[in-house]
């Protein structure tokens, strides 16, 4: 089904276009990782501002985290244009948030500009750390998105999708620790955290027949050792844990854990374990905004590909989000399919004329559900109907989301 943008609003968008493409560039040329985007919130601030909204900084207690609000004349509904902003350590914009953020930008300020009348408030909330950091779930948890009624946002990748699922995820930080010692003259008076760390890797190996289809673990080794002469004493890995629900995750993270006392005990080592992160959830794309911005982009001669499972799915903050309000998080292609993300070619997609092209389609259709949500009382109604519906209940460490 193709749903016509009103002219005005294509218009607006369109006029905003050089600024659109020059704000992505100018990011994606500053790369700057989770909990650091200083200079991306600066200027991602300073043109909400001078397109009038209303601007917090700092919210939450993040630095780099800000809100930023146009009120219209009457109470009405509040919806939230979600903007990323983090790069990916090493290797840079590789995930294509500086469209996410340039984008989001371009659909608020389009919107407010042609309808500045719009009942209830237009929101755009700057969500930094997406990267492993969950600033939605901190963001969540401390009160910023209390009263919002929906949140949208879009996301760069190698096809065009409605919707996309989410494995909820668990970020582990295991540190092996042992005793030191002269790994040639006496090595039998140390233990060597590295053993245990592998020993740990090479248990989890041995878990993977046994854990559904649906888990992904995966981790790298942080820190293994100071010197090949010398025992380790302590050794680091960063693991991620991830499953297609929480209450999945739930259950597979302890048998990681025990794998990880198991592997300590046989190397007499010892392991401490932290979560250096809000556990992420699954996502849940709420079909009913999910399908009417795919009628404003089939508008807009861009098709997006209904939901399928069989899509390859990783992690996002915006899944907490997803299970405590109307949320929508669609793709669009900037690139050739199965290009992998966080790869040098995604980086690269994501400067090119395509991909601006491909942001600027969003950043209408998204202008134009932001009002539909705003001016329609029906529309926003069956929104809610099909989060009630559809949203899973919330599982331990998300009852305050």
């Amino acid at each position: 089904m193709n749903q016509p943008v009103p002219a005005g609003l294509r218009a607006a968008v369109h006029d905003r276009r050089s600024q659109l493409e020059q704000l992505s560039l100018d990011l994606h040329g500053t790369p700057e990782t989770r909990f650091e985007e200083h200079y991306a919130a600066e200027q991602l601030v300073g043109r909400l501002a001078t397109a009038g909204f209303e601007v917090s900084k700092g919210v939450a207690g993040l630095p780099t985290a800000f809100t930023a609000t146009h009120r219209g004349p009457v109470d009405g509904p509040t919806v939230a244009v979600l903007l990323e902003y983090d790069a990916l350590p090493g290797i840079g914009h590789a995930c294509g948030h500086n469209l996410i953020a340039a984008g989001g930008l371009t659909a608020a300020v389009a919107a407010a500009a042609v309808r500045p009348d719009h009942p209830g408030t237009l929101m755009v909330i700057g969500t930094p750390g997406e990267e492993g950091g969950g600033g939605k779930i901190l963001m969540l948890d401390r009160g910023v998105f209390e009263g919002v009624d929906a949140a949208v946002m879009f996301h760069p990748g190698d096809r065009s999708l409605r919707a996309r699922h989410a494995l909820a995820a668990c970020h582990l930080r295991l540190t092996f620790h042992g005793v030191a010692a002269h790994a040639a003259k006496m090595p039998w008076s140390g233990r060597s955290a590295a053993a245990g760390a592998q020993l740990f890797l090479t248990a989890v190996d041995s878990m993977r027949q046994f854990i559904p289809p649906t888990a992904r673990v995966h981790g790298i080794i942080a820190h293994g050792g100071t010197a090949p002469n010398v025992v380790p004493d302590r050794t680091v890995v960063d693991l991620f844990v991830r499953e297609a629900t929480s209450a999945a995750l739930d259950e597979l993270v302890p048998r990681v854990l025990a794998a990880a006392d198991g592997a300590a005990l046989a190397t007499g080592t010892t392991v401490e374990t932290a979560e250096t992160a809000p556990r992420y959830a699954e996502r849940n794309d709420n079909l009913v905004m999910s399908d009417r911005i795919a009628a404003y982009t089939a508008g807009l001669g861009l098709e997006l590909e209904p939901p399928s499972p069989a899509n390859p799915a990783g992690s996002s903050d915006i899944g907490n989000v997803s299970i405590a309000l109307p949320a929508i998080h669609p793709y669009v292609q900037i690139c050739p399919r199965d290009t992998p993300s966080h790869s040098v070619r995604m980086r690269e997609a994501a400067r090119s004329p395509r991909a601006h092209e491909a942001a600027t389609t969003m950043a209408t259709a998204m202008a134009a559900l932001v009002l539909d949500l705003l001016h329609d009382p029906e529309f926003l109604t069956a929104v809610r109907a099909e989060f009630h519906a559809s949203a899973p209940r919330p599982t331990a460490g998300q009852e305050s989301s």
